[in-house]
């Protein structure tokens, strides 16, 4: 009888098993992380995501519905011609008013 158990033991079969057993949890985290991602596209949410605030690698992206756009930081300042179109106050609780000229 030892001898059986021990043939059981050394069965390749229950290595693979393992084996499967472990890609069936790696299958499942990895299907927890992508449905806790901001930008699953399972989702159809509008969201923001800005990676590395304030810094000159800053990276925004916006994911509108189904469209999705990335903008990144450059070092280089804005220009561009144009006129004066009017005057923004801020009032006493906060709300803004736009004043055209």
């Amino acid at each position: 009888m030892r001898f059986l158990e021990d043939d059981e033991a050394d069965d390749p079969i229950l290595s693979v098993v393992n084996l499967v057993d472990l890609f069936l949890v790696i299958c499942a985290v990895l299907m927890v992380l992508i449905a806790q991602n901001p930008l699953n596209p399972f989702q159809s949410k509008n969201v923001v995501v800005v990676e590395n605030p304030g810094k000159e690698n800053m990276t925004i992206t916006i994911k509108d519905g189904e469209k999705l756009e990335r903008y990144s930081s450059t070092d280089q300042v804005g220009e561009g011609g144009g006129v004066k179109a009017g005057t923004t106050y801020r009032l006493p609780n906060g709300d803004l008013v736009y004043v055209p000229e």
